[in-house]
């Protein structure tokens, strides 16, 4: 009757499976056109930037499109899994453990991201690869805050004090996030703020305080990033689903 159960628990699964997959073929398509259209708007339609004359610096410029869109998916990512934790706490349910780890490992991904195009892109502007403005630490912090959060659960065996332990551990780290965002407004900073009000209405400063093929282009890239991490987040739930039903059926064969 076991075996049955198991089976019939495999079928169920193979059926949500096959029924998830067009959802998860639309979202990959999707992301992936989003994704080359705004490489094209970085690379080639956006114009440079008026107010650089290096040409290494305004190569460098474009960078910040995925700069600006990786910093942003981390952000995302990390108060998704601190809201993920907090529901886990609440609930109790494995679903929302997975929705936390999952966020975390795609949320430092494009953290570390962000912190390698900010070096290239800093060289050519500030003449260094690396300073320790307030920005800059408080993003180093984050970032080894979540690497904390992956070697935590690693170290721990039990599923359920993984969970929990996890959890606390997310909600906490996730009061970094609104910290790294007031730091260029709270503290003297080299870094400078994306959302700025505009210096001239007559020269096409919009209320990001760039030109608007420049904020088209950010905010259209923002979009493609945003749509690129909810295809990784629906494929890495499916996938972290997969392993914890293979990792108990594998505990109660070994336990008949």
């Amino acid at each position: 009757m076991a075996s049955k159960a198991v089976l019939s628990q495999q079928e169920k699964s193979t059926a949500s499976a096959a029924s998830g997959l067009s959802w998860g073929a639309v979202l990959t398509v999707t992301s992936g056109i989003l994704m080359l259209a705004a490489l094209y708007m970085a690379l080639i339609w956006a114009p440079d930037a008026t107010n650089l004359t290096a040409p290494a610096e305004r190569y460098a410029q474009r960078i910040f499109y995925f700069h600006v869109g990786s910093a942003w998916l981390g952000f995302l990512a990390f108060i998704v899994a601190a809201v993920a934790s907090i529901l886990y706490l609440v609930t109790r349910r494995d679903k929302w453990d997975i929705w936390a780890l999952s966020s975390v490992e795609i949320g430092l991904a494009f953290f570390t991201t962000v912190i390698i195009s900010g070096s290239i892109w800093a060289k050519p502007t500030w003449n260094v690869w690396w300073t320790w403005d307030p920005r800059l630490t408080i993003s180093t912090i984050c970032w080894l805050l979540y690497v904390g959060y992956l070697m935590l659960r690693g170290a721990i065996d039990n599923p359920d004090r993984q969970a929990r332990f996890g959890a606390v551990y997310a909600l906490l780290a996730g009061f970094s996030v609104p910290l790294n965002w007031m730091a260029i407004r709270w503290w003297r900073t080299i870094h400078p703020a994306v959302i700025a009000p505009g210096n001239n209405a007559d020269e096409s400063m919009g209320s990001f305080g760039m030109s608007a093929n420049i904020q088209t282009t950010l905010l259209f890239c923002v979009i493609a990033f945003t749509v690129f991490y909810i295809t990784l987040m629906y494929h890495r739930i499916n996938l972290e689903q997969l392993q914890r039903r293979v990792d108990t059926l594998k505990q109660r064969l070994l336990y008949r």
